[in-house]
């Protein structure tokens, strides 16, 4: 058994496009998307025609509710952008996808965590802004209940895989539209992936045991910052660019 794992593309439909071609190029034709799927500042009709055409098991994600679940005043600052491109068909669809879904029987697959998908789950937020590991106790309070041997999460954009001590793999394949943001729940923080570079996971099942592997696939991602600062976002513009927040600076000689 072997596929890949795709999440929080945000309307990045350059850096999905180069992402399938790489899932493609190493022969792989079963794709699970773990959701946040058009909300940005970027492209969010033409994400969603690939998507929806696309054979593969969706779940959504926070960013995919808050665009069906309030009215357009109450949407935050990366749903206002992508509502007003999709159509009718487009939001009929997103109602259509679960939270949560099992996938051939032996992967759990949410966005967030099982119960919220608004949580992180591999990670934790401290008062001070850094983000750290989350503990192992809590990580596995949250896969209280699931079964599957192969639990997969994204919404933190942090590509990541944690192994619970009864065996079961957690794992984050990281954001293929999104390297970067700052938000402020539960205290002020940012998320850098340090690379601009589109991210997927490939998961595959041998004799019992699951392996991953992360794959970081470039794209042309000024062409998306470029796009991202037509339409007002300095800050995702300039993480589409360097992969951080601000872009880090240049160490001097001595």
């Amino acid at each position: 058994m072997r596929f890949a794992a795709i999440a929080d593309v945000h309307g990045n439909h350059l850096a999905l496009e180069a992402v399938l071609a790489d899932i493609r190029a190493h022969g792989i034709s079963e794709i699970v998307n773990l959701g946040d799927m058009a909300s940005g500042p970027l492209d969010a009709r033409r994400t969603m025609d690939i998507l929806m055409a696309l054979d593969a098991v969706h779940v959504a994600g926070n960013h995919d509710r808050w665009l069906i679940d309030r009215p357009f005043e109450k949407m935050g600052a990366w749903e206002r952008p992508a509502y007003v491109q999709l159509e009718s068909g487009h939001l009929d669809w997103l109602r259509t996808v679960p939270m949560t879904r099992v996938y051939r029987d032996q992967v759990f697959l949410c966005h967030a965590t099982p119960a919220d998908d608004n949580v992180y789950w591999l990670e934790a937020v401290k008062p001070d802004g850094s983000v750290t590991m989350a503990p192992l106790d809590a990580i596995e309070k949250e896969a209280e209940g699931i079964s599957q041997s192969l639990i997969l999460c994204g919404h933190t954009h942090i590509a990541r895989a944690v192994r619970l001590r009864d065996g079961r793999l957690i794992v984050n394949p990281g954001s293929v539209g999104g390297p970067g943001y700052s938000y402020n729940v539960p205290y002020p923080h940012v998320i850098e992936a340090g690379t601009p570079d589109a991210r997927y996971a490939i998961l595959e099942l041998k004799s019992g045991s699951w392996s991953v592997t992360f794959r970081h696939v470039p794209y042309d991602n000024r062409a998306m910052a470029a796009l991202a600062r037509r339409n007002g976002d300095l800050e995702f513009a300039n993480v589409l660019t360097t992969g951080w927040i601000g872009a880090p600076k240049t160490k001097t000689a001595g």
